[in-house]
């Protein structure tokens, strides 16, 4: 196949790009520039392929001001009705656009599963829902559309995991706060063949959550990852140290939701790393 793909150097995308590659599909990677173009522009660049994959997004592991909150909502938002754009301007558009979501759609409260509405406020909750709204428009011109809610990423080379191994492997790792948020996670290999499924199955649509089955806590992964690096888990991380560091960002990473995947396994996609354990001894292991 023949895949645009925004977000093509992040964690994710540097992941996905590899295997799609080794899969022999032809890439077209779309930088900032490329989806800051017009709409005609954009769309000559997405001539002739056969799927979109929309990644892009600024990071939000960093110290979040009014300004790079907006940065985080344009980035999302603003990227996804471009590329929608740029489809409704063409004779042949692609067949499947996937875009992408955050488990931010919901609140801390309780268990949600893709038949769930969105409920949480604020804004990650304006975020996710101008977000996906963006992402469905796509259907209305005829393209097939997924949109993938993703849980917390897990791999040793990028994400959350490549700021807390050392920490952890140091014996300083631990909880944030009391520990009692939810901790939904999805091993980066399973992600990356949930993008690779969704591509061979033409049945696929709407929405599903990138989830695996052994959602937790935050004190319960701090303790899987201790006991994983054979390192003590004493020392806590109080929300006023991530307030220091990150800002307006430190209650949206401090707090936590728990998304049930039950759309991917009725399309028949199994997990791979189906337990937390199983998913730290990965990405702990020697490469």
């Amino acid at each position: 196949m023949k895949i645009a793909i925004t977000g093509a150097t992040g964690f994710i995308g540097s992941h996905l790009c590899r295997a799609l590659n080794r899969e022999d599909h032809q890439l077209v990677q779309l930088g900032r520039a490329d989806v800051r173009a017009d709409s005609a522009r954009l769309a000559s660049q997405l001539q002739n392929c056969d799927a979109v994959i929309n990644l892009a997004g600024e990071n939000i592991s960093r110290r979040w001001s009014e300004k790079y909150m907006q940065a985080l909502y344009d980035s999302r938002v603003l990227t996804t009705r471009a590329l929608v754009e740029a489809m409704t301007r063409m004779e042949q558009r692609p067949g499947l656009f996937i875009s992408t979501s955050a488990m931010g759609a919901f609140d801390s409260k309780g268990r949600y599963k893709e038949s769930d509405a969105p409920n949480a406020g604020g804004f990650f909750g304006r975020l996710t829902r101008d977000w996906e709204q963006a992402a469905r428009q796509a259907e209305a011109v005829g393209v097939r559309t997924l949109i993938f809610r993703l849980s917390l990423v897990l791999g040793r080379d990028g994400g959350m995991m490549k700021q807390l191994l050392l920490p952890f492997r140091l014996g300083l790792g631990g909880p944030i706060g009391d520990g009692s948020q939810p901790f939904s996670w999805i091993h980066i290999d399973d992600l990356i063949r949930a993008y690779s499924y969704a591509l061979s199955h033409p049945e696929m649509t709407g929405i599903y959550h990138l989830s695996a089955p052994d959602s937790t806590t935050n004190l319960r992964f701090a303790r899987a990852l201790g006991q994983q690096l054979h390192r003590p888990v004493l020392l806590p991380v109080p929300l006023f140290a991530l307030k220091l560091l990150f800002g307006k960002g430190a209650e949206a990473l401090a707090s936590g939701q728990y998304l049930i995947a039950e759309r991917l396994p009725e399309a028949g996609f199994h997990f791979q790393y189906d337990t937390l354990p199983k998913a730290l001894a990965k990405i702990t292991s020697a490469p």
